[in-house]
């Protein structure tokens, strides 16, 4: 359950002691925050402590937070000799703090409970990247990618270069499955997301050979589901908003889907969570390959209660 843990008391005294950038670049400190909901939850699985930006940071484009909050890069790429100056042959070597992290969790888990890597895609990347950080309004990427094919080519193919390294790092250090988010894929528009992302996903899938399972998380582009399926992924993520009944009809069977409650539902009650978990548990009975999870990740602002109640419900169906 994707930052199940910022909204545990133990958590957030760590965000006490220590910035958000702190506790991702410090083994010791990324693991116990990847462990700390495990302790209190059980989940069939754990999901190491780690932010998407890694990546652009590794191959020489920095971030940090701003004081009015979001992210800034510490530049932004303006040309193309600009974005000829990240280097994918840094990744590796820069992000092996991931690896060292991974390693302590593997430790500790002691093959009771599976690991998860995870890594952003290289469209969502692009648009943090170009737009110089958070936006209201991401542009710049598919500015570029329309006035500029080549140029945005050549970015997406950096980024699949970098992260496919990291992703084998990840898998070296104990990974059990990978999860790719494409966060800003919603921002597509029409037949676009083949050739803006897709592509450049089912490269990355390819060239990791099947070692792991890898789910692939494309937030708002569950309609095109068969664009998903080509990209080679043994797991789609679904958002909140994707039909559950229509997609385990057209989705193939030995592909399968995670998700799909919504959020929000958390800071409701635990007898609202229950309902609505139990909805989808129906909607999914029988359904080979369903794995329950949200739609996208904890409100920071949900009960403990609520937490519980979600997997108490799920443990209990039958």
């Amino acid at each position: 359950m994707r930052q199940a843990g910022r909204v545990l008391p133990e958590y957030r005294a760590l965000k006490e002691r220590h910035s958000f950038l702190e506790l991702v670049r410090t083994p010791e400190l990324a693991a116990e925050v990847t462990l700390q909901p495990i302790r209190r939850f059980q989940f069939d699985a754990a999901i190491i402590f780690s932010d998407i930006l890694v990546i652009p940071e590794a191959m020489g484009q920095g971030y940090h937070f701003a004081d009015q909050g979001g992210i800034r890069m510490d530049w932004t790429p303006k040309n193309r000799a600009d974005l000829d100056r990240l280097d994918p042959a840094r990744a590796r070597d820069h992000l092996e703090y991931v690896g060292a992290a991974l390693r302590l969790v593997r430790r500790e888990l002691d093959g009771r409970t599976a690991l998860i890597g995870f890594c952003g895609s290289p469209w969502t990347l692009a648009n943090f990247m170009l737009e110089g950080g958070s936006s209201p309004d991401f542009r710049q990427a598919h500015h570029l990618r329309v006035t500029d094919p080549p140029a945005y080519h050549a970015l997406a193919e950096r980024l699949t270069q970098a992260l496919i390294e990291y992703l084998r790092l990840q898998c070296d250090a104990g990974a059990d499955a990978l999860q790719i988010f494409d966060t800003l894929a919603g921002l597509l528009p029409g037949d676009d997301y083949p050739d803006a992302s897709g592509r450049w996903i089912r490269e990355i899938v390819s060239a990791l050979g099947h070692r792991v399972p890898i789910i692939v998380f494309s937030k708002g582009a569950h309609a095109r589901w068969r664009d998903l399926v080509d990209t080679g992924a043994e797991v789609i993520g679904l958002g909140p908003d994707a039909p559950l009944a229509e997609l385990r009809q057209c989705v193939p069977g030995h592909v399968g889907l995670q998700g799909n409650l919504d959020s929000r539902h958390l800071t409701a009650t635990p007898e609202v969570v229950s309902r609505e978990s139990r909805t989808i548990l129906e909607i999914m009975r029988g359904r080979p390959g369903h794995i329950f999870n949200l739609g996208h990740g904890v409100p920071p602002d949900a009960p403990l209660e609520n937490l519980t109640a979600l997997v108490n419900t799920v443990r209990s169906f039958a």
